[in-house]
């Protein structure tokens, strides 16, 4: 792997800027066939809670105008299968591994951080990126990632367990993306991820009824693309922590538009669903752009533009 692309995320240091976007690579077993993982430069896990979750209601999924919504739920195994599972795959590829975390009250999210923190799992896992787009049904189904308060208290109790770096992934679905930077900043988060999906509806007008069993879903895909990057260029200039910038990546010139935005590192996910080679050709295709660019480091370009 070229030492061009190498970049440092809250002490880490990662082959290349390129990762997953949770729910979208499922735990890297699923695209080992089409993708070499160990040259990710990381892969961000589904979702993982506390216990298994079944998700939503079919249909769940469904195509929009340059996009998807998904109402997926959150499905995953839970944490004891991920550590049987999807753990040992993943360590014994090589890849560098950043486990989503999903919950629904501050306790499911400390257990799931707690059992990664054990030692014979800690090791294997680089990063948490801690989902604070769940519903807290202990405060009437909002979003922890919807109040500042919620979201610092959040980040506050993980970081006092967590054995990793800990970044927390924003939702774009508030009034001020920045005001909900500062507080996980103040709460101790060593990075951020954005942007999650927005929420959206589309409803099937020849049988008259929702296209989503779940009513809503999250927009993702190209249309949220220039979203994101504004939103990441927001967070870099409010914020001293570094960003994973993501939405609607689908090619290079998509990826090395939120770095020059702001992002340290870049997550692909809807694009994995149809391209599934995608990740290793933006790879390829910032290391030639480096080259052309004579670059001596990728990171050169982060926050280049404003």
């Amino acid at each position: 792997m070229s030492r061009l692309l190498k970049v440092n995320f809250a002490g880490i240091e990662f082959e290349n800027p390129i990762t997953t976007a949770s729910g979208t690579f499922g735990s890297g077993m699923e695209y080992s066939e089409f993708v070499d993982i160990e040259e990710l430069g990381a892969v961000t896990t589904k979702g993982v809670a506390d216990k298994p979750w079944e998700g939503n209601p079919t249909p769940r999924v469904v195509e929009t105008n340059a996009g998807m919504l998904n109402a997926i739920g959150l499905q995953n195994p839970g944490i004891d299968t991920f550590v049987k599972r999807d753990l040992p795959f993943l360590k014994e590829k090589g890849s560098r591994v950043i486990v989503n975390v999903c919950g629904h009250s501050e306790e499911e999210y400390l257990r799931v951080v707690e059992r990664l923190a054990e030692k014979d799992v800690s090791s294997a896992v680089d990063m948490l990126e801690i989902n604070i787009s769940c519903p807290n049904v202990k405060q009437g189904g909002i979003a922890f990632g919807q109040k500042p308060d919620m979201a610092e208290s959040i980040t506050r109790a993980v970081k006092k367990i967590a054995a990793q770096p800990v970044v927390m992934k924003l939702s774009p679905n508030v009034t001020d993306i920045t005001e909900m930077a500062l507080a996980v900043e103040a709460g101790g988060a060593d990075g951020v991820s954005l942007i999650n999906t927005l929420t959206g509806m589309k409803i099937d007008v020849r049988k008259k009824a929702f296209a989503l069993a779940n009513q809503t879903g999250g927009m993702s895909g190209p249309a949220i693309h220039p979203i994101a990057v504004r939103m990441v260029y927001q967070v870099a200039h409010a914020v001293k922590i570094p960003i994973i910038g993501m939405g609607g990546v689908q090619s290079t010139d998509d990826a090395l538009e939120l770095m020059m935005a702001g992002a340290t590192m870049v997550a692909v996910g809807t694009a994995n669903f149809y391209h599934p080679t995608i990740t290793a050709e933006i790879i390829d295709g910032l290391e030639a752009y480096a080259n052309a660019e004579g670059l001596n480091s990728i990171t050169e370009i982060i926050g280049c533009v404003g």
